[in-house]
């Protein structure tokens, strides 16, 4: 007959060793199974788990989410301006990085609304309480192209004839403050998507029903907020920098594959994308790999990470490799497009925002699976005309200037506010 000790009658003694020796059963087995590097991450992960964090700040103060009462939406004042008058213009912004295509985008329109005469204030919202002046520094080196003064936002807006949310946060800061000026909110995703359904979600699906003119990053957006919301918005379409285009010496030889590896941003999918290179690799171990965006873990294949570089040294990269992934599981990237202008072909999970936002040929689509990412990024390695391929997919986007997005966000700004 079986004899079963109950835990109360095993000494501490005897119950810790049972489980050190358990742990180690467990410790050799993950070894065997997943390698030196995964068992490291677990214990890591493990150790994490236990060690108490305080919970960060949201990123809207609970005084203001409280505030925003939608029930009784509030009109904003603003003035008819004269056609051909100098706009003055706010934009809300959140605290920009290095890397950040959102910040990217959001400068390049500014730029071109300060090129074409309207002037522009920058306010920066942030609950962590940043000091705007260091930011105003940070982003004259970054973006050195743009004269906009930059302020901060908790001491209030000054009049303008448009104030601009950009990002979901900033909408209810651009929704509570009292300051003049017709609202607008440049939506460049679907920013609910960022968060699990719950409290946070519902928040910045609010921000779509404040009453603003809404101006989003391709049309996809814009049919998704007029569905879902029967909001009316208007669209602009990516362009391409002019930094991004095809090596101009016969030297330069393009191999290997890229990666947009973002391990912060789960809508891009850094753990897919990992995965598939691993695939990718066992198949194809003599082909380079370089990994860029953020820091990465220890990986089981060979490859070059380069964490956060600046746009010219990605640019260089762009023309050195044949292939490129780009995952997204929200509105498309800018990283696709980038691609392209350099003749490197993008492998893109397939997604119907991703079709139609994108809507280039040369792009290639899989299954959001390992194994048919990396069989689509083979094919691409493989290809016996690879150089006619990427000089056709930089021709494709040749034409495709952020000039023409500026133009579009500045006349819908002048429709609606000029008579």
């Amino acid at each position: 007959m079986a004899v079963t000790t109950s835990p109360a009658s095993q000494s501490p003694t005897a119950s810790l060793g049972g489980r050190v020796r358990r742990r180690g059963r467990q410790a050799r087995r993950l070894w065997h199974h997943e390698g030196a590097s995964g068992l490291a991450q677990r214990v890591v992960r493990r150790v994490a788990h236990h060690i108490p964090l305080p919970d960060g700040p949201w990123p809207v103060s609970r005084a203001d989410l409280m505030a925003a009462d939608l029930t009784k939406l509030r009109t904003f004042s603003g003035r008819r301006v004269r056609a051909g008058t100098p706009l003055w213009i706010n934009v809300i912004i959140t605290p920009p990085a290095p890397g950040s295509g959102g910040h990217t985008t959001v400068f390049r329109l500014v730029t071109h609304l300060e090129a074409v005469g309207h002037r522009v204030r920058l306010y920066l919202d942030d609950v962590h309480g940043n000091d705007a002046a260091w930011f105003a520094s940070q982003i004259g080196q970054w973006w050195p192209e743009m004269r906009a003064t930059v302020h901060d936002a908790r001491n209030g807006l000054g009049d303008a004839d448009a104030v601009i949310a950009t990002a979901w946060p900033t909408a209810y800061r651009a929704y509570l403050d009292p300051a003049a000026g017709k609202r607008f909110y440049l939506v460049q995703d679907f920013e609910p998507w960022f968060y699990a359904p719950g409290s946070m979600a519902a928040f910045a699906e609010a921000t779509y029903r404040m009453g603003f003119h809404h101006i989003t990053a391709g049309d996809w957006l814009a049919d998704l907020l007029s569905e879902r919301f029967d909001v009316a918005a208007d669209a602009f379409h990516f362009g391409s920098d002019d930094r991004y285009r095809l090596a101009d010496h016969a030297e330069t030889v393009k191999s290997g594959v890229i990666f947009h590896a973002r391990h912060d941003t789960p809508r891009r999918a850094f753990e897919l994308g990992l995965m598939t290179l691993e695939v990718f690799a066992r198949q194809h171990p003599l082909v380079p790999i370089t990994l860029y965006g953020g820091a990465v873990p220890m990986l089981d294949f060979p490859h070059r990470s380069v964490g956060v570089i600046t746009p010219d040294e990605l640019a260089s990269l762009y023309q050195r490799s044949r292939a490129g992934l780009s995952l997204s599981f929200t509105n498309a990237s800018l990283v696709p497009h980038e691609m392209l202008a350099a003749g490197c072909i993008p492998v893109v999970n397939e997604a119907a925002h991703n079709h139609r936002v994108l809507d280039n040929d040369h792009i290639r689509y899989a299954a959001p699976d390992p194994h048919s990412l990396a069989q689509a990024l083979g094919a691409v390695i493989d290809n016996p005309h690879a150089d006619t391929a990427a000089r056709a997919a930089s021709h494709s986007v040749s034409t495709r200037h952020w000039s023409e997005a500026g133009d579009t966000v500045c006349g819908v700004l002048e429709r609606e506010l000029w008579w």
